[in-house]
């Protein structure tokens, strides 16, 4: 399941120290104009090395358009994008090439496969993600011109909300040697009324599903969220008037559809599993043994993961909005 989206489809490829990750996209419109500008900036958000807060990899980053362009317009053929792989350390890994890291996706990749990429996590690096938000980028570029845009902020990191506190949060786990999780969220604004089908197909499942495919994340809600259960049905439900609704608790889905409101997706983003500390794990032989991962990791994967998250309801809504344009034709 390295593909993801049923109309504007995107397969990601590459591992965190291999020689380069990327996206092929396909089912792109053609005759969107696109050039390696349109999809730099948000790629510069996710770029790791650029803070005091965030891993010290540095990686350039620099996005290649290989195909599916032509005069710098898309041809709705297969636009294949790559970054390279810069600054990879393999070495780092070699200490704990036999052990699995708590909290990380060594040991399920080694029970399904029997084999793993030790090296960064492989494919469960969130190196992978570079492909995502390449992708991202473009469905971007697609959704502006229909007057939609998504966007994402910090809520809270390990339970602080204020700008320096959650600086201070951050820096303090680093120093320590370990790593605190948090709460982004995501909103689409301009959205149009009917996206997404009843039952099996709702929006709000396909984002779900898109956030949870998120390696990091560990719970999603939609509008108001778990908060619903402590409310009444007066106190839930959105008022309408002749002009529109008077709340958005329903975070613009009801029915599974898009109701025309902003789209106010939340999620609960766990720490990094790789951490400095002493740990108890297991060994690939099964044998008791202790662990402390040295390297370069994001004591709080919380600010590089909101470009992923955008991308993803990005990707959730191009092939949304082109389903219904189908539809409606």
């Amino acid at each position: 399941m390295n593909t993801f989206g049923r109309i504007f489809r995107i397969t990601t490829f590459g591992e965190s120290h291999g020689k380069a990750v990327g996206a092929v996209i396909d089912g792109c419109p053609a005759g969107l104009e696109l050039a390696e500008t349109d999809i730099q900036p948000l790629l510069d958000r996710r770029r790791p090395g650029t803070s005091p807060l965030a891993t010290q990899r540095q990686e350039s980053d620099r996005i290649e358009i290989l195909s599916g362009t032509f005069e710098g317009k898309t041809t709705g053929t297969p636009i294949a994008v790559m970054v390279r792989n810069e600054d990879a350390h393999s070495t780092d890994y070699d200490a704990i090439r036999d052990l699995f890291r708590p909290g990380h996706a060594d040991f399920t990749y080694q029970e399904k496969y029997g084999i793993r990429d030790y090296r960064g996590g492989g494919r469960s690096s969130g190196r992978e993600t570079v492909g995502r938000v390449a992708a991202g980028a473009v469905a971007m570029k697609f959704l502006a011109k229909k007057g939609i845009t998504v966007t994402g902020r910090i809520v809270e990191v390990h339970g602080k909300s204020d700008p320096k506190e959650i600086e201070s949060e951050i820096l303090a786990a680093k120093n320590a040697g370990d790593s605190v999780g948090g709460i982004a969220e995501i909103v689409a604004h301009g959205c149009p009324t009917g996206l997404g089908d009843p039952v099996f197909g709702k929006l709000d499942a396909l984002i779900a599903g898109a956030m949870m495919g998120i390696g990091a994340v560990k719970g999603i809600e939609i509008g108001d969220g778990f908060a619903v259960a402590q409310k009444f049905g007066s106190e839930n439900n959105d008022p309408m008037t002749a002009t529109g609704f008077l709340s958005n608790h329903c975070g613009g889905i009801l029915g599974g559809i898009s109701s025309g409101q902003d789209i106010v997706v939340r999620i609960a983003v766990k720490p990094t599993p790789s951490i400095a500390k002493l740990q108890q794990t297991r060994d690939v032989h099964g044998d008791a043994a202790e662990i402390a991962v040295k390297g370069r990791h994001d004591p709080c994967i919380v600010p590089r993961i909101i470009p992923v998250a955008e991308a993803m309801l990005a990707l959730v809504l191009i092939d949304a909005l082109l389903e219904q344009e189908k539809y409606i034709s």
